[in-house]
């Protein structure tokens, strides 16, 4: 499951990211502000959004209701001190699918996350989806051109993916890293550039090797 976590705490943060990776072998991105939690949402998919109540920059509620109005479709769960029926009441209104208070065992939030797995969640992107004249296909890791389908690998994908998301936008190294290969990956951002390389070879079958553009000193964007 590919989950996004939304903590201010640090302790309580790295706690539940090392927790569900350890113990559920889940995708974990940890973030810790609302406005960070709603950019990583809508940038990619996530079957369940981990949201604190309170974080720096406003609560999980007002986060909460900017996705579903954006019209993240995943499941949100909301970590919370508050357990009165009103604040209960105003989570699930916002569009919160379920409320886990503080403190909690580990062992309890992982079984409402898989509560929330066998729940049937539209996916906020489409299995399909156009690039100039090719067709990227998220279930088969592929890329298209008339009758020609080059195979990716899902790393090379994914970083397709994620700029077509951030289609005309300048992303840096450390947040491809960061979006690709996890905040505490080992690897450096070196990895980034060798995997560009790798996949503007694969697209030079179908003459959109330049489709990705470096950005000297910064990162990379995709022009369509």
């Amino acid at each position: 499951m590919n989950i996004l976590l939304a903590e201010d705490d640090i302790r309580l943060g790295e706690l539940i990211a090392h927790m569900l990776k350890k113990k559920a072998g889940y995708q974990v991105d940890w973030v810790m502000t609302g406005d960070d939690a709603c950019a990583y949402a809508l940038a990619s998919h996530y079957e369940v959004c981990i949201m604190d109540w309170m974080m720096p920059d406003g609560d999980g509620i007002s986060a909460c209701r900017k996705l579903r109005k954006a019209g993240y479709s995943g499941a949100i769960l909301m970590l919370t001190a508050r357990d009165s029926l009103e604040d209960r009441v105003e989570g699930l209104d916002a569009g919160a699918d379920d409320y886990l208070i503080k403190p909690f065992e580990i062992d309890e939030l992982l079984a409402r996350l898989r509560a929330l797995s066998r729940r049937n969640y539209a996916p906020i992107t489409e299995e399909i989806v156009g690039i100039q004249d090719m067709l990227l296909n998220r279930t088969s890791f592929s890329v298209q051109k008339g009758d020609f389908v080059i195979q990716l690998t899902p790393r090379e994908f994914q970083l397709l993916d994620l700029l077509v998301h951030n289609k005309g936008q300048v992303l840096t190294r450390e947040v491809m890293l960061d979006r690709i290969w996890g905040y505490d990956s080992d690897v450096s951002a070196k990895i980034v550039d060798a995997t560009v390389k790798l996949l503007r070879k694969k697209l030079e079958p179908l003459g959109s090797e330049e489709l990705i553009q470096s950005i000297r000193g910064v990162g990379y964007k995709l022009e369509g």
